[in-house]
Formats: C-alpha cells, sequence, structure tokens
C-alpha cells in the first residue's frame, strides 16, 4: 500500500474490507470443527489491527469514527469465512522495540473478535451457493463495511431482494438468453424454448445439451392428468404467482365449481437452467411427497392443503414413450403436476393491496400455529414461512382461515436442510444451517411483523442501542429475542 506523487495505490486507512486468499480455508478448516487454523487467524488479526491504527490516525473525521471495527473475509477457492475485530486502538501501549508483543497484548485484553465457520460458498462450477450461510456472512460483512462509511442505502435490502426477479428476468430477455414465447400446434400451451443456458451447466465430453422447452400455460387451456388407475382434466382459470414458479387456479373439468392450485413441475430430463428446476422439483415432486406423507400418517386440518390429484401430464399427440420406461421425445412428457386445495389470495397480495390488518395478522397467527401444530405432531417442520406460502381463504366458505402452504422444504429427517431466507428464517436456522422446536414459530413472529409494517434494524443499528457496559451475554440476549443474525 503505497502512494507517491504520480501513482496512487490507496492507503491503508482507505481500506474498507479486507480480503485473504489461501489455498487451504477449507481444507484446514475440517481440521479443526470448521474453525480456521491459527496461523490464517492471526494473519489475519494483525491485518485487522493495521487497518484500525491507520483509521485512527487518519485526517478523515468519517474514517476515524470508524477506527473500532473492521471485518477480514478468509477465502479460498470453493470456502469461506468472516473475522470481525472490534476494540479501542487507542489503548494499545506502543513499544517501537517490541511491535509484535505490543499487538498481541492488545488483542487479548481490548479486542473483542467474532470468527464465523467457515462454509462452502462457491461450487465447482464457481457459483456461489447464494441459500447457504456462508455466502450470506460474506454479503452482510460486505454490507455492513460499506455501511460504516456511506451510510444506509437509499433502498432497503427488502426492496432489493423484491425487485431483484424482475431485473433478472430484463437482463436475460435483453441478451437474448430467453426467446419469445411460441404456441404449438394445437395453441393449447404456449411454452418458452431456451437456446442459451443462463447458468454455467457441467457437461461431459461429447455430450451435447439440447435446448429444452418450459411449460407455460395459458389462462383457459385444459390440462390432462394422469396416474396410474385414472386421467382427470384441469381447466386453468387464473395465474396466482406470475413469477419463474407459478401456481395456478384450476377446477376440474368434472366440477367446474370446486376451485384447486395446481402446480407444474419441470420434465425429469429437464438440465437447465438448474436453479430454476431445483425450485420446481421442490414445489411440485417434493411437496408431493411432504402432503402425501402427511395423508399416510392421519393428519387432517383445514389450515393445511390436501392432495387433490398427482401424477403426469398427458401431452398432446402421440407417445412413443418405450415399454422399458422413461419419457418420449415430446418436451412435456413425463412432466410432474400436484394439484391441492384449498385456493386463495396469498399473503403478498393482501400485503401488497393493503389488505393485511391487525384482524388478519392475528386469525393468520392462530391459523398458522395451528398448522405448524398438527405437522409438528408428526415429526414434519415447514422450513420455509414467508408470504408467499400462506393463502387467505374467503370465498365458498362460511369463516375466513388462512393456509400454510408451500411444504416442499419442509424437514423430516435431520439430513433435510430447510430453505434460507435472510428476514424471515430463524436465528438458529441461519446459525446452525438447521431447525430447532421453535424455529417454525420465530418464522412466523417475523413474517407478522414484517407484514404489519414492521422494520427490521440492521446489525449496525441495533448494535447502536447497546451500552458499552454491557456484557457479551447480554448482547448475545438482545440479538436472539430481535432474531437478528450475527456474523459470529
Amino acid at each position: 500500500m503505497l502512494k507517491n506523487n504520480r501513482h496512487t495505490y490507496g492507503r491503508w486507512d482507505q481500506i474498507l474490507i479486507l480480503t485473504l486468499l489461501r489455498p487451504d480455508i477449507g481444507t484446514l478448516s475440517m481440521q479443526s470443527d470448521q474453525q480456521p487454523s491459527p496461523s490464517v487467524l492471526g494473519e489475519a488479526l494483525f491485518f485487522a489491527l493495521r487497518v484500525l491504527l491507520s483509521r485512527s490516525l487518519s485526517r478523515s473525521t468519517t474514517i476515524v469514527q470508524n477506527s473500532n471495527c473492521v471485518f477480514v473475509l478468509l477465502v479460498d477457492s470453493q470456502y469461506g469465512g468472516v473475522v470481525e475485530v472490534e476494540g479501542d486502538v487507542n489503548k494499545l501501549d506502543f513499544d517501537i522495540s517490541n511491535v509484535y508483543e505490543c499487538a498481541a497484548e492488545w488483542i487479548k485484553t481490548n479486542a473483542k473478535i467474532s470468527v464465523s465457520p467457515i462454509d462452502r460458498i462457491w461450487n465447482k462450477l464457481g457459483n456461489a451457493n447464494w441459500g447457504d450461510i456462508g455466502t450470506l456472512q460474506v454479503l452482510l460483512a460486505t454490507f455492513y463495511s460499506m455501511v460504516q462509511f456511506c451510510g444506509m442505502p437509499k433502498y432497503s435490502l427488502e426492496d432489493l431482494a423484491a425487485e431483484h426477479n424482475t431485473r433478472l428476468k430484463n437482463r436475460r430477455i435483453e441478451r437474448q438468453l430467453v426467446d419469445a414465447a411460441q404456441v404449438n400446434g394445437n395453441g393449447l400451451f404456449p411454452f418458452q424454448r431456451r437456446s442459451i443456458s443462463p447458468e454455467i451447466v457441467e457437461v461431459q465430453d461429447g455430450v451435447q445439451v439440447e435446448s429444452e422447452e418450459t411449460l407455460k400455460l395459458e389462462i383457459g387451456s385444459v390440462l390432462w392428468l394422469e396416474d396410474s388407475n385414472w386421467q382427470k382434466g384441469f381447466q386453468i382459470n387464473e395465474v396466482l404467482m406470475d413469477s419463474e414458479v407459478p401456481i395456478y387456479s384450476a377446477t376440474p373439468v368434472e366440477e367446474p365449481g370446486k376451485p384447486l392450485l395446481l402446480y407444474v413441475g419441470s420434465r425429469p430430463s429437464h438440465l437447465e437452467p438448474a436453479w430454476e428446476d431445483m425450485n420446481l422439483w421442490y414445489h411440485v415432486q417434493r411437496q408431493t411427497k411432504v402432503l402425501s406423507l402427511m395423508k399416510q400418517r392421519g393428519l387432517s386440518s383445514k389450515f393445511l392443503p390436501q392432495v387433490a390429484a398427482s401424477g403426469r401430464i398427458i401431452h398432446p399427440g402421440q407417445c412413443n414413450k418405450p415399454s422399458s420406461g422413461g419419457n418420449c421425445g415430446h418436451p412435456w412428457c413425463g412432466t410432474p403436476i400436484l394439484v391441492t386445495s384449498p385456493v386463495g389470495e396469498t399473503l403478498s397480495s393482501m400485503i401488497k393491496n393493503g389488505a393485511f390488518g391487525p384482524e388478519e395478522a392475528l386469525k393468520c397467527c392462530h391459523d398458522c400455529l395451528s398448522a405448524l401444530a398438527t405437522a409438528s405432531s408428526a415429526g414434519i417442520r415447514h422450513g420455509d414461512i414467508r408470504p408467499e406460502n400462506v393463502i387467505y381463504v374467503n370465498t365458498g366458505v362460511k369463516r375466513t382461515f388462512f393456509v400454510l402452504i408451500g411444504w416442499g422444504h419442509a424437514v423430516l429427517e435431520d439430513r433435510d436442510r430447510p430453505s434460507m431466507n435472510l428476514f424471515f428464517s430463524s436465528t438458529y436456522a441461519l446459525q446452525e444451517g438447521k431447525l430447532c422446536a421453535a424455529s417454525d414459530a420465530e418464522s412466523l413472529i417475523y413474517l407478522l411483523y414484517f407484514s404489519s409494517g414492521g422494520v427490521f434494524l440492521t446489525w449496525i443499528q441495533l448494535k447502536g442501542h447497546y451500552n458499552g457496559e454491557k456484557n457479551h451475554g447480554q448482547e448475545e440476549l438482545y440479538s436472539r429475542s430481535l432474531g437478528m443474525y450475527r456474523l459470529c
């Protein structure tokens, strides 16, 4: 870090966040229970102290005000973690003849050090695992480092997250990653042909990945479903969630007055894009398994969805499926379908329309807790509570009620992992990557708080409420009670 009259390379006090790139971060952490090795940790601490010292000597008042906290990222090609160092460098007893011992003494007596576990951030293809805890730790550390010097952003994290899908779709269209919707021969089902994958796809030499077609249903069209013993038709009436994973409102051809929810999965051999297909798999195949298991175990509640039908789509034209099993060459052959009841308006839609008031919040709390209690009696936990997974049933019933849907990420056994959500996941889930007995109830509290107009405190704002004399135990208690996710 040098500076001369001709070239500016930056100064230590101008560093927002430090990153140590070491090739063996993940390997060494496996030998020490997901903790960084002592050598890497020691290097990070001394780099952090150097940044704090430089900030304290800076001429900029903004930099001096942030001379008591710095983040250091420890990363290699796949794994990463965060080290946070806090402390008053004015308490450093400096001895020019014994620099390292002075620094070590300050670290032991005056520094507060928080170290996150080393977790996987990038997969073998170089894609970030955005839902994993390791990636969230690095993103939050970077975000709060920027907030230290630049202040809070104009748009909140909630706004950015809500607009992300729209921006992503627009970029894909602009870069011609998705062709315009076309219509097949009989005009019932428009579909999209993907010629280029927006994600990195791992293929073997000599294997050609052909373009696939994603089924997209049109309002008024009829979808036929085949099970082992019967065939049923469903007419599409409405798209309840116009997103990458849509949910349709449909009615059986034989019972036009009975509305149902219809989920469409992806073809089993559909390879791209992988992330979208996993969402479809959770919505259809996994949710079918969970709801069927609930039925087998005798779980019954009007606050839980019920399976009305499940099976494979019957595509137009002749099916040339081989007798040995598998699928024919038609793009829809083998596509799984799940049909559930009842139908209602999503909580996210109610919030958008200003229809979610205190009475609705109280009813939502009661009904969702009832659903969670029924499921937990059989050892099933939801794991993905958010506004899109709660519907309000207010038509065709004497008393309105809420239903907890979206059971695709449900946790059935210890090896299952819940969906990670920065705003609604419980503290334990974000820290440990799994659910505890109270995780779903805690997520429901955050959901109601956020849906009723509450604003989450950021980690930096929360720390401002702490008195410097409060001990770490009290600080941790406040963090857990407010559900704030700490990096350590």
